[in-house]
């Protein structure tokens, strides 16, 4: 079938302050925080990649501050002030007033360390997601991600339909990392193992990618992780036939040696 335009749709932004319900480790590196609290009333996540930002306490002073948000739907990014980090959502139960992230488990960064120390009662501020991408209709889809980019990945296996196509390749460290996914039966999921390698510089991903031979129809591509190790993926892809804007989104989530990374900002070659 031919690919349908993708549509974009705005939210209202609005700052929560929600509370720890459960924190544990899902993998040895990967930590899985669930918030609740009367804030989440009116919460809104419609796609895989919707993201929030999250607001840290000072580590210092343990002094919880929010955005203010204006009428006109916008904050103050720069208030040195506020502590926050991009995370994609895992999973939203408005019935259950829940709201799920998961957190790669480290300590070099402040939303690492406050995820492995996190206990049900901590208190954590959410901003968003501003809207969300309405994806094309399409014969098949193809994902890529490293554990940075899994929870989106996940996410969007578990929410296809059941008789949907789907192709992802999904890098960790090693066997132990791997999740259960509630994957279409037509999925192929196939882990990558590091091993040995630094993240975001084994090229697993982009030999993945590269190797694979993709079906009849028209798909949608989708590859998110370490923001240098995808400028190869993505020229691939454009020159596979997948349109940037249309059928063809790959997101930098985090770049090595850079700090609280810009994800819009991230996908220039």
């Amino acid at each position: 079938m031919p690919a349908t335009d993708p549509r974009v749709e705005f939210y209202p932004l609005r700052a929560r302050l929600l509370t720890v319900a459960s924190a544990g480790y899902l993998t040895p590196r990967m930590i899985r925080i669930t918030l609740t609290g009367d804030d989440l009333d009116g919460f809104r996540t419609d796609n895989y990649a919707d993201h929030v930002k999250l607001f840290f306490p000072d580590e210092e002073t343990g002094r919880h501050a929010l955005p203010e948000v204006g009428a006109d739907g916008r904050w103050n990014m720069r208030d040195p002030g506020l502590l926050y980090r991009d995370y994609t959502v895992r999973r939203h139960d408005p019935d259950a007033a829940e709201l799920t992230i998961d957190f790669v488990a480290h300590d070099h960064g402040p939303a690492g360390r406050w995820a492995r120390a996190a206990r049900p009662g901590d208190r954590l501020g959410v901003l968003g997601p501003r809207g969300t991408h309405h994806l094309p209709d399409v014969d098949y889809v193809l994902m890529g991600a490293d554990e940075t980019a899994l929870p989106a990945a996940a996410r969007w296996l578990e929410e296809l339909p059941r008789d949907a196509r789907a192709y992802a390749f999904l890098e960790v460290a090693d066997p132990g990392e791997e999740q259960h996914i509630d994957a279409p039966d037509n999925a192929v999921v196939t882990w990558l193992h590091r091993d040995t390698d630094p993240s975001g510089g084994a090229n697993l991903l982009e030999r993945a990618i590269r190797g694979f031979t993709p079906p009849v129809g028209t798909g949608f591509a989708w590859c998110a992780g370490e923001a240098t190790a995808l400028k190869p993926i993505r020229r691939h892809l454009r020159d596979s036939g997948f349109e940037r804007g249309r059928t063809l989104d790959v997101d930098g989530y985090w770049r090595r040696g850079t700090v609280n990374l810009d994800h819009h900002a991230a996908d220039d070659d």
